[in-house]
């Protein structure tokens, strides 16, 4: 970055700079004003810009608990007229969020009207809804106006606004975060304060406390929506150490009894951020399109709470092996992520653990109380130095109001004659008639000696560390027993608990009949399924211009795999393939697959089985079945090939392989010599000068090797032995008779 340019002379308004340097420096400026003053929240109050001068508006219009609600059109206007310079829109949608129960954990603005609902329904507009402040949000205030925290100008230099709350509980977490900024984000959940609370107090007493044993007090989110947290102890410890992870959290769900064996399912709880109208509206498009073929209906029979129930398709199928599926396939469960981004004391944005946070937030409670004694020390200075001149006038009494009556400037003739300061004075002038009873000297004397004490009790504060800690403590503990009176909103809703081990897609299998099929796949990619055997290829009709593929028999309850010539394998049901009515639908529209990618091999799936795979260059390894299966329309890449792509993948039947290259050479090597990998580019098989690799045969040495010519012959090869070498040889040229194709099989 340059220097700032001098401003242009009077009247020429052009900068001469280059324009990277220019765009530079305004998008750094954005960028700094995105991450600072609107996505990342405070490490000390958890909010963000738009959420504090929404509540400190709230308060300057005392909105408090206790007082009668306003119109949110008023408050909104304050702060966009005072503090914050942006659409009242953006603003009104800040102020409902706070509002809303199912999205704040502690909402801070108690909503009168239309705050939307868990369904996703929009507020009403913002001239019809009322607010006022709730206790969490008054206790994140509480001390404001005792010089607790900074405070600068506003945007127009006309208010004053505060850099900070001083937050009486670790609103961060309690409340969580999220946010986008330019290169960097938030995503912090919502926590159980009284579980918080009790960390922080740990913290106090043992400040090397580790992680874990803070998450034996506070072991995880506690979403307002509730839900059943099921991610790994293992990994929310990681992700409260780092700062980064993710957590998964399912819907509640119970089995309702319907009587004769019947029976349904009823969703009371679904996962945090998670819309109920959207999800509902997701289960029946997997139903209609029997994406969810164990869910039969889906009812949403819910009020004030959520009810929402499902009805399988088959009384015979477990409530969990039910429920199992749909966590898979719906929003039913839901992964939040943690990333702990926030702004510190500094301003300065960084990831933290809980340990941070938690440490961050006592420090400013630390700093909080401390402000708040010296404000109140200073208060008191101020009224002792305003009683020790109201003492010395009462214990003149005759003399003072002799100077009052007689002298032509009695503050000056007060001041000189008992040595007041000015503001002594002034308060002795200012001190009425009835003011000078006897009593109210006895009043003046008790209410000095009680300030005085508290001056010293102030004083040693301000002295010693420990009190200042352990006051601290003090007022967590006072803030735990008011926000817990309402045990509703403190009780733990998120509960914790292991996912079940249910082989949902066994399940899933158990229910699709077996039967044989015949699998059709056309040269131009048509796939079909056919019921029972083909016998004779020759009767199947293909589009015009098409022509034969791959036939192969298998079973509805098969997979079928496709092996690409870019080494990816494609997985597919059987059961949910085109019929044999028509010509089929095109493969390309089920995988992510374009045109310029083959189909090199496709096989159903057998359990155990392996594959030998290899590439046009030469490389290969043997791969169990078991890892090319993946149900993902992008398929799962296995084979890592160059240029040429790949050749073929092989069923692994034999102890013998023999490879041959486009140079018509055969090399033949033990198939021990072949390493089990579940995915790479393989070792060499075959040297080559030009050319790559053709084809290959796997057969056992007991009952040797054979090809098929190009009538469909099969020819012996007794003397296969005398190709035998090791692998990555260059091999010998074939044997008298060997097909042109120079395949061991017609292709």
């Amino acid at each position: 970055m340059t220097d700032t340019l001098a401003p242009p002379p009077e009247g020429d308004r052009t900068i001469d700079e280059p324009l990277s340097e220019a765009l530079s420096r305004r998008y750094l400026a954005y960028a700094l004003s995105t991450i600072t003053g609107r996505a990342l929240p405070d490490v000390r109050d958890g909010l963000k810009p738009v959420h504090r001068r929404l509540l400190y508006a709230m308060r300057q219009l005392r909105l408090d608990p206790t007082s009668t609600a306003k119109k949110c059109a008023r408050v909104v206007g304050d702060v966009i007229g005072k503090y914050h310079p942006h659409g009242d829109s953006a603003v009104y949608e800040a102020l409902v969020r706070l509002a809303q129960d199912f999205a704040q954990r502690y909402p801070l603005v108690d909503g009168q009207g239309n705050f939307g609902n868990i369904d996703g329904d929009n507020a009403a507009a913002m001239r019809y809804t009322e607010c006022r402040l709730t206790l969490a949000a008054q206790l994140l205030l509480e001390g404001i106006d005792e010089d607790a925290v900074d405070f600068r100008a506003t945007y127009d230099g006309e208010e004053e606004e505060p850099v900070v709350l001083p937050a009486g509980f670790p609103n961060l977490l309690a409340n969580g975060s999220s946010g986008i900024a330019v290169g960097m984000a938030t995503s912090i959940p919502p926590h159980n304060v009284s579980e918080l609370i009790e960390a922080c107090l740990r913290l106090l007493e043992q400040p090397d406390i580790s992680t874990v044993e803070l998450l034996a007090i506070s072991p995880g989110p506690d979403f307002p929506t509730g839900g059943v947290i099921v991610e790994s102890a293992a990994s929310l410890r990681e992700a409260y150490e780092t700062g980064r992870g993710g957590v998964r959290v399912r819907a509640r769900w119970t089995r309702e009894d319907l009587g004769r064996g019947l029976w349904r399912i009823v969703v009371t709880e679904i996962p945090y951020q998670v819309k109920k109208a959207d999800l509902v509206e997701q289960l029946a498009e997997l139903i209609e399109t029997k994406k969810a073929p164990l869910l039969g209906d889906v009812m949403d029979e819910s009020a004030e709470d959520v009810r929402l129930v499902l009805e399988p398709k088959s009384r015979n199928v477990e409530p969990e092996v039910l429920m199992e599926s749909l966590f898979r396939l719906s929003a039913l469960e839901a992964r939040i992520p943690v990333n702990m981004n926030v702004l510190d004391a500094r301003g300065t944005p960084g990831v933290m653990g809980l340990k941070g946070l938690l440490r961050a937030f006592l420090d400013h409670r630390r700093e909080v109380v401390v402000r708040r004694a010296r404000h109140r020390l200073a208060r008191i200075e101020s009224r002792l130095h305003i009683l020790d001149g109201l003492i010395i006038a009462f214990l003149n009494l005759d003399e003072v109001i002799r100077i009052v009556r007689q002298e032509d400037e009695p503050k000056a003739r007060l001041i000189e004659a008992f040595d007041l300061s000015d503001l002594q004075a002034e308060a002795i002038l200012n001190t009425r008639l009835r003011q000078l009873a006897r009593l109210e000297e006895m009043e003046l004397r008790r209410e000095h000696a009680e300030l005085a004490e508290e001056r010293d009790g102030l004083n040693a504060l301000l002295g010693s560390d420990r009190a200042q800690w352990k006051l601290v403590g003090v007022g967590l503990r006072d803030v735990r027993e008011l926000l817990e009176k309402d045990g509703a909103l403190t009780r733990r809703r998120s509960t914790f608990e292991a996912a079940p081990s249910v082989d949902a897609d066994a399940a899933l299998e158990a229910l699709v009949v077996r039967e044989p099929i015949t699998v059709i796949l056309s040269e131009r990619g048509w796939i079909r399924s056919v019921k029972g055997r083909i016998e004779d290829p020759s009767e199947i009709k293909y589009k015009e211009g098409d022509a034969q593929g791959f036939i192969l028999p298998a079973e509805t309850t098969d997979k079928l795999l496709l092996f690409a010539s870019d080494g990816r394998f494609f997985t597919l049901a059987c059961d949910k393939l085109p019929g044999g009515r028509g010509h089929g639908e095109p493969v390309r529209l089920m995988l992510e697959l374009d045109d310029r990618t083959e189909i090199v091999a496709v096989f159903p799936h057998r359990l155990g089985a392996k594959r030998f795979v290899a590439s046009k260059e030469g490389y290969g390894f043997l791969l169990p079945e078991a890892e090319a299966v993946a149900m993902r329309k992008a398929g799962k890449q296995v084979l890592t090939v160059g240029k040429g792509g790949a050749a073929f993948a092989l069923p692994v039947e034999g102890d013998q392989v023999a490879v041959v290259g486009d140079n018509g050479k055969i090399l033949v090597f033990p198939l021990e010599e072949l390493p089990d990998m579940p995915r790479g580019k393989g070792v060499k098989l075959q040297a080559y000068r030009e050319g790559g690799l053709r084809d290959a045969l796997v057969f056992r040495a007991e009952e040797g090797a054979a090809w098929i010519d190009s009538a469909g012959r099969t020819r012996a090869w007794p003397d296969w032995r005398d190709w035998s070498g090791r692998r990555a040889g260059a091999g010998r040229l074939a044997p008298r008779g060997f097909p042109t194709s120079r395949r061991f099989r017609p292709g």
